[in-house]
């Protein structure tokens, strides 16, 4: 199993978010599924440590997530988030800080061609950049990090239909080349059908259903 969130409880600002919620998501692609508001980015939050619960307990491939030091588990656990956030200058300068973090001495070219961007990107200005080739960006520099999973936040939230199709159809053969094992948050199920393989559904903070995506999205 890839991550198991036992009877996990979180509140911000007196206000529960999650509440007693139990599920598992299997190696290979699963996603977490549900209407904006009901917590699903919050356990996307938790399973790298950006956030940790106040009750239960959070495990990845069997060890509590509180055991790993916390950088080193986000290196490993890598999440993108729903809206890119690059830092000033250009595409390379973006994956080679990135790269950094972990002490990875990055081939920029490769990067953005399994990200589905060409290598002459590189020189490109960021912030010039559409929010598609952002989002791009953004996988690009996880990468960098040669994680093992990825969590990814509404990835295509921002885009229109042809941009979303194109970065569906990269993160799919990613999985493929990279043997990574990836965990979507989508309020769409028609997504999570593409996507992924097992769902969670997540409904004010509670896990409200789960399993084989043929059978929890008929």
């Amino acid at each position: 199993m890839l991550f198991e969130l036992a009877r996990v409880s979180l509140s911000r600002a007196g206000r529960p978010v999650l509440r007693d919620l139990t599920c598992s998501l299997r190696e290979g692609a699963s996603a977490l599924v549900g209407p904006s508001g009901s917590g699903k980015s919050t356990i996307l939050r938790l399973l790298n440590r950006l956030s940790d619960p106040d009750e239960g307990s959070v495990a990845y491939r069997g060890a509590d997530v509180r055991e790993r030091e916390p950088r080193a588990l986000r290196r490993e656990v890598c999440l993108v988030p729903q809206l890119p956030a690059l830092i000033e200058g250009t595409v390379a300068d973006n994956v080679r800080f990135a790269a950094a973090c972990g002490e990875r001495n990055p081939d920029v070219g490769r990067l953005l061609r399994l990200s589905g961007l060409d290598p002459a990107y590189a020189d490109r200005d960021g912030a010039r950049l559409s929010v598609g080739e952002q989002q791009r960006v953004m996988l690009a520099r996880a990468l960098a990090l040669e994680p093992k999973v990825l969590l990814l936040d509404e990835p295509t939230s921002a885009l229109d239909e042809t941009a979303r199709d194109a970065v569906e159809a990269t993160l799919t053969e990613l999985r493929e080349r990279l043997d990574l094992a990836t965990v979507t948050v989508t309020h769409d199920p028609a997504q999570a059908r593409r996507l992924a393989d097992w769902i969670v559904r997540v409904d004010t903070g509670r896990a409200v259903e789960q399993g084989a995506a043929a059978e929890v999205l008929q």
